[in-house]
């Protein structure tokens, strides 16, 4: 077994094997990074909350932060699909990625502030652009640059979140290109 297969490898579901097959389709098509977003969104969207994508494993959370698990990694490191799995008040840095990113809620409902770095006297500052409250079976897509962001889960029950990346983060060992100290008054 080669390293990529030793990375990609997890319990994978039915569902979640067309999953996989349905984004390699589409990302096999080396669109624009915003339209290879939008069409994974689509294929991600019918797979949302139903009972047989994900393992119970795949659905345990950690008490100490939110809680990641690699889905699949794609051998030549074209696309990743994790599950984050986030307990009542559990919270992202403010970041950004490495590459277009699409999520979509499994269960419960994810908390999403979004910014924009904005030309300052002292240099640039992070403005909060909008609020977003993602419910089960929403999509959202998004690609660098201009994808900073930070979620959470606001609620009191676990929320789950699946997702893709154009690139092996198990490989890069994470999805984030990097991290901002939020605007005064957030921290």
């Amino acid at each position: 077994m080669t390293t990529s297969q030793a990375r990609t490898r997890t319990t994978v579901t039915t569902r979640l094997d067309r999953l996989v097959h349905e984004v390699r389709e589409t990302v096999a098509r080396r669109l624009p990074p915003e339209r290879t977003a939008h069409l994974v969104g689509e294929r991600l969207a019918p797979h949302l909350g139903a009972a047989d994508l994900l393992t119970d494993r795949q659905r345990e959370g950690d008490p100490g932060h939110y809680r990641q698990h690699v889905l699949h990694a794609e051998p030549d490191g074209g696309f990743s699909i994790v599950s984050l799995v986030w307990l009542p008040g559990q919270r992202t840095t403010v970041h950004d990625h490495v590459s277009w990113c699409v999520t979509g809620v499994h269960e419960g409902r994810e908390h999403e502030r979004r910014y924009a770095l904005m030309p300052g006297a002292d240099g640039p500052r992070l403005v909060a652009t909008r609020d977003v409250v993602n419910e089960r079976g929403q999509v959202c897509g998004f690609a660098p640059p201009g994808d900073i962001h930070r979620v959470w889960n606001a609620g009191g029950d676990k929320a789950i979140s699946l997702h893709v990346y154009g690139a092996d983060i198990t490989r890069l060992g994470t999805s984030v290109r990097r991290t901002y100290e939020p605007p005064a008054g957030e921290r």
